[in-house]
């Protein structure tokens, strides 16, 4: 969760950085297309963020033994990271702490996300 929560703050930066730039030069707010551009960006940046996130628990499962190829992993970080919850593959008991964990991560991420476009 710390190596996600890194990862994410690598956009939150990027997109702060560029709030505070704007906002000194004056070009926030003035042009429409302009502002919803920046919007895209933000949306983008955070969007990657997301789904290195969730290919970095996927590569995780893959070291703990819980699927053989990362592909599946990474189906299976996709609905835990999004509490989309499938329940169509169930991890072993010895590593199912990690489906709940991967959810409060993805969770709490998908706010910073929320926040980065609110600037």
């Amino acid at each position: 969760m710390i190596c996600t929560v890194l990862i994410h703050a690598l956009p939150l930066r990027a997109t702060i950085a560029l709030v505070r730039r704007e906002k000194k030069l004056g070009h926030l707010g003035l042009n429409f297309w302009k502002d919803v551009g920046f919007v895209m960006r933000t949306i983008l940046y955070a969007f990657v963020a997301h789904l290195i996130e969730m290919a970095l628990w996927a590569a995780l499962f893959v070291i703990c033994g819980e699927f053989s190829d990362f592909a599946t992993a990474f189906y299976h970080s996709t609905v835990n990271y999004t509490s989309l919850g499938y329940g169509d593959i169930i991890m072993s008991p010895a590593w199912r702490l990690l489906g709940p964990l991967e959810t409060a991560d993805g969770m709490l991420l998908f706010g910073v996300s929320t926040a980065m476009i609110s600037l």
